[in-house]
């Protein structure tokens, strides 16, 4: 006995223009940064390989390096989280259509206001260095939103 099953529609004509263009975005918005990394990798696998050095050895230390072991995921999460934190302090203003590169000022001044208020001590002193630094760092970017709105200075020159 053999069942025979209706026609089915076509991928396009199921899901519709509309619903197509989207998922080509997406699509788009993985495969252009991922071939640009693939692109540097295979870039620099030819430099490595031009010195005479093997690239997957390299690839595999730089592996180890960042994540091998439980203390190098440590390392790589504790220097990765102000790098995500100056990322955040420019990609914010930048939905705004502004250009704030002060992310570094804010983290170096939030480190010198946890330093400073981890004087305290305490059991409280984590929470105070944590409210100090972020604290910290929002007057100095508030500065900048401040000189902008009142002032009209540009942004990228202030912070």
């Amino acid at each position: 006995m053999t069942q025979t099953l209706p026609d089915a529609p076509l991928f396009a004509q199921a899901l519709g223009p509309a619903a197509l263009a989207g998922l080509a975005r997406r699509a788009e918005a993985v495969a252009i940064p991922l071939g640009a990394l693939l692109a540097g990798l295979a870039a620099f696998s030819l430099f490595l390989a031009a010195l005479g050095h093997s690239p997957a050895a390299f690839y595999a230390l730089v592996w180890r390096a960042g994540f091998g072991t439980g203390f190098s995921w440590e390392n790589t999460l504790s220097r990765a989280a102000p790098l995500l934190l100056a990322a955040l302090c420019v990609a914010l203003p930048a939905r705004l259509g502004l250009v704030v590169i002060g992310g570094e000022g804010a983290i170096a001044l939030g480190g010198l206001a946890a330093a400073v208020a981890a004087g305290i001590g305490g059991p409280l002193a984590p929470a105070l260095m944590a409210l100090a630094a972020m604290a910290a760092g929002a007057l100095w970017i508030g500065a900048v939103g401040w000189l902008r709105h009142a002032r009209g200075v540009n942004e990228t020159i202030s912070s």
